[in-house]
């Protein structure tokens, strides 16, 4: 073997492997810290998430989680209401999504309100939240009787989550977005297509 070769190996050996984990719902489930930042920068700019583990801790567990491996990576705000919220959080690749269409986690009890700026997991009804999260834009109060539990919030960058591209609306078939069904199956290729407008997500992290 070549020393190039052994390099490369050495490398690929060393690095981390972020497809293999997002393929495995199951082995990221680390604790998050008790207070954490997540960093997105999108296309429109950056904006910073502020999540309180003690607020709602397996929405935070899983937020981390989600973070930290890069499955937020080059996601489309696809759900874009003003005044209501922005919703995002189905993987750019339809085939790591489906690994996680039924990876969910138990609800949590709900100790903040949906007002503006607080990040929230979506849900289909009880235990059923997986990897779709939104921000609230406006005094969404209603939702915390329906168990929307919120687990941090928008500490920088309120006015870029603002500025997220809305001109397509509620999604289908009760409106003229994007129709989620076609976001997990085909993943970015629809949205690029068919939506191109969207903003998105360049690169989420863990912030120090």
């Amino acid at each position: 073997m070549t020393r190039l070769a052994a390099l490369v190996l050495t490398l690929l050996i060393a690095a981390p492997a972020f497809g293999q984990s997002l393929s495995d719902p199951a082995t990221l489930n680390a604790p998050a810290p008790a207070v954490f930042k997540a960093r997105f920068d999108t296309s429109k700019g950056t904006f910073v998430v502020e999540v309180h583990r003690d607020w709602a801790p397996n929405g935070a567990d899983r937020f981390y989680n989600l973070v930290k491996n890069g499955f937020f990576n080059n996601a489309r705000f696809f759900r874009v209401i003003s005044g209501f919220m922005v919703q995002f959080g189905i993987n750019a690749d339809p085939k790591i999504s489906a690994h996680w269409e039924d990876a969910n986690i138990p609800d949590d009890r709900v100790t903040q309100s949906n007002q503006p700026g607080f990040i929230t997991f979506a849900t289909r009804g009880p235990n059923t939240r997986t990897t779709q999260v939104f921000i609230n834009y406006g005094n969404n109060e209603g939702l915390d009787r329906q168990g929307f539990a919120p687990f941090g919030r928008v500490i920088s960058g309120m006015q870029v989550v603002t500025a997220l591209y809305s001109g397509y609306g509620e999604g289908a078939p009760q409106g003229q977005g994007p129709e989620q069904g076609l976001i997990q199956s085909q993943g970015n290729a629809y949205l690029i297509k068919q939506f191109p407008k969207l903003d998105f997500i360049k690169k989420a992290t863990i912030a120090p």
